[in-house]
């Protein structure tokens, strides 16, 4: 049975990343709509670790998850710079993907493989989940309204502190360090709020060169009118997910702008000279959000056209920021 033939999603979990442990899988099984079926990993004891406490068939290996005639779709948190083999994989088997950012590593393939994906009749979302939280929906009503003027300015983090030697971010040929990890976030952000004409200024990234990855890095980008976005990523920092707006009359900052736990309520302050003000915003599930955003689009035909541009626009500008980048060997 396919998901064209019935109101409930079949689904796949292609890798047991601490993502998918953590924040994805309980979103997946609490969602009506869905029944997550079978659970890959390189090891069936790890598989059977998830199988246990999500449900589903444990399987060793990733080949035979698309094998399998009740996977209608695949969720891949697999590492980075494996996204684009197992899509197109996916792809070709008949399966529909939400897929862990970033896509792929450029541009090309990226734009080939949701190619792929329409050609097919197929979905194929990436998973940059802090788009579907409502809180940026009320920033974007707060600028609307003229709550800090026009807009002169964003700035935006994502930073952690350094992540044990054996994780896979240190890896080039799998994690592919933290700009493609970390570094798509505040520049998705800046896209989101500066709008689709946003270029590359500069960049700087500090690269460890034994173990040929990027650690850490700020970005300067503009809009062609001169609003520039100043962003900075990396694991060698304190923690940090957030961004400002600064307008012509006063500022307007969030905090956790990235990673909220769905309990979270987010709080937005706003800066004018001497006023300040604060607005404490709902709590808000993003995963649940992007997760029912996808199995509406399986399901429902939903037109996901928007999101796709999106994706196009974010991987064509990650390729200019790494070709501008002045690397730093440290």
């Amino acid at each position: 049975m396919s998901a064209d033939d019935t109101d409930l999603l079949r689904m796949g979990v292609m890798g047991c990343a601490d993502i998918a442990w953590r924040r994805t899988l309980p979103a997946l099984t609490a969602d009506p709509a869905i029944e997550v079926t079978s659970i890959a990993s390189r090891s069936l004891r790890r598989a059977t670790e998830f199988t246990d406490r999500f449900g589903g068939v444990p399987l060793a290996g990733y080949p035979s998850l698309l094998a399998r005639d009740d996977v209608d779709a695949v969720y891949i948190p697999l590492p980075g710079r494996l996204h684009a083999e197992w899509v197109e994989r996916a792809l070709e088997a008949g399966k529909h993907v939400l897929v862990e950012k970033p896509m792929t590593a450029d541009h090309a393939e990226t734009a080939r493989l949701l190619g792929l994906a329409r050609s097919r009749g197929l979905v194929l979302l990436e998973n940059y989940m802090f788009l579907h939280h409502s809180q940026h929906a009320a920033v974007h009503r707060l600028l609307d309204t003229g709550a800090i003027g026009e807009l002169r300015g964003f700035s935006s983090d994502f930073t952690i502190p350094p992540k044990p030697d054996a994780d896979i971010r240190y890896r080039h040929e799998v994690g592919g360090g933290a700009f493609l990890d970390f570094g798509g976030y505040p520049v998705r952000a800046a896209l989101h709020f500066l709008g689709p004409e946003l270029d590359v200024v500069g960049a700087v990234f500090r690269h460890d060169g034994a173990r040929n990855v990027v650690l850490s890095g700020s970005v300067l980008l503009a809009t062609p009118q001169g609003v520039p976005a100043q962003l900075t990523f990396g694991m060698e920092h304190s923690y940090r997910t957030d961004y400002e707006l600064r307008g012509s009359t006063g500022r307007l900052f969030l905090d956790r702008a990235f990673t909220p736990p769905e309990s979270f309520q987010p709080v937005l302050r706003i800066e004018r000279q001497d006023h300040r003000e604060e607005f404490v915003l709902p709590a808000d599930h993003q995963f649940a959000n992007i997760i029912r955003r996808f199995a509406d689009a399986v399901l429902g035909g939903g037109d996901l056209r928007a999101e796709e541009a999106g994706t196009l626009r974010q991987a064509r500008l990650i390729e200019r920021i790494q070709r501008a980048a002045v690397v730093v060997k440290v």
